[in-house]
């Protein structure tokens, strides 16, 4: 056979891959020692298969592929120079372990990929599924709220603002008289300041006698801007001023947001 015809025949990719019986693997041999471009077509299919183990495996030191090389190369004399014959054999174990290492760091990576991806798709719905459960919280406890306010047993009182002191404030209370017990809105009071509070008193006029309900604080909040107060004193009049946190034991008139007054 012509070197052109042992090159299409694809005995050489056979022989770099250990496939050809020993009759056949001489012949190839032969081949290689006598025709030059035969050898190149070998050497160029060994360096492809080399490549590939590279491709697929990680990095490996120079000195570890020199002692790799080394023991997959013999190196004969056939009498008119040396000539290099593969070690198929040691050449097919070696990419093996390097190609079956590459797949398992592959394979790790994967799996790594996918534990963090799970993980983090994990405490996303557990997020999601807190976050739902305060949102229907709510919403359960503004519908109880408002069916509340919305029954004939509560009265809808508003107390506009002191023009002296917040003439756009006000307030809005709903009052239960036989229950004592009364829902303040205060969506229409500004903020409070740093330091400072509002606090509810019921007022008897005469005499002017204040009696403190409790203060605009977060113990008392049901929903956004409405505060439930119990045992609320029937009043003739209800207050609302602004106070020291901590609350006073008497309402600071000149800090007056809010009165208005109760028929019941």
């Amino acid at each position: 056979m012509t070197p052109e015809e042992i090159i299409a025949s694809g005995n050489l990719e056979l022989y770099v891959c250990g496939a050809l019986s020993p009759e056949e693997a001489t012949e190839v041999e032969q081949a290689i020692a006598a025709h030059p471009e035969v050898k190149r077509e070998v050497e160029l299919i060994e360096e492809s298969l080399i490549l590939l183990a590279e491709t697929v495996a990680p990095p490996v030191s120079a000195m570890v592929w020199t002692y790799i090389l080394d023991s997959i190369r013999n190196v004969r004399d056939d009498g008119n120079g040396k000539v290099r014959k593969l070690n198929w054999p040691a050449i097919t174990g070696w990419a093996a372990a390097i190609l079956f290492l590459g797949g398992i760091m592959w394979m790790l990576k994967q799996t790594n990929d996918l534990n963090d991806a799970l993980q983090v798709t994990t405490t996303q719905n557990t997020i999601l599924k807190e976050e739902k459960s305060t949102v229907e919280s709510k919403l359960a406890e503004n519908d109880k709220t408002l069916e509340i306010l919305r029954s004939r047993d509560y009265r809808t009182y508003t107390l506009p603002g002191n023009q002296a002191v917040a003439p756009e404030a006000f307030a809005k209370v709903y009052l239960h008289n036989k229950e004592n017990v009364a829902y303040i809105d205060v969506s229409g009071l500004p903020t409070p300041p740093r330091g400072k509070v509002y606090q509810v008193w019921s007022l008897k006029m005469e005499p002017l006698t204040p009696t403190s309900v409790g203060l605009i604080d977060p113990v008392n909040k049901t929903a956004e801007n409405l505060y439930r107060f119990v045992d609320f004193p029937m009043p003739e009049a209800i207050g609302i001023t602004l106070e020291p946190e901590g609350g006073s034991d008497t309402p600071t008139l000149s800090q007056l947001y809010t009165l208005g007054m109760i028929t019941l």
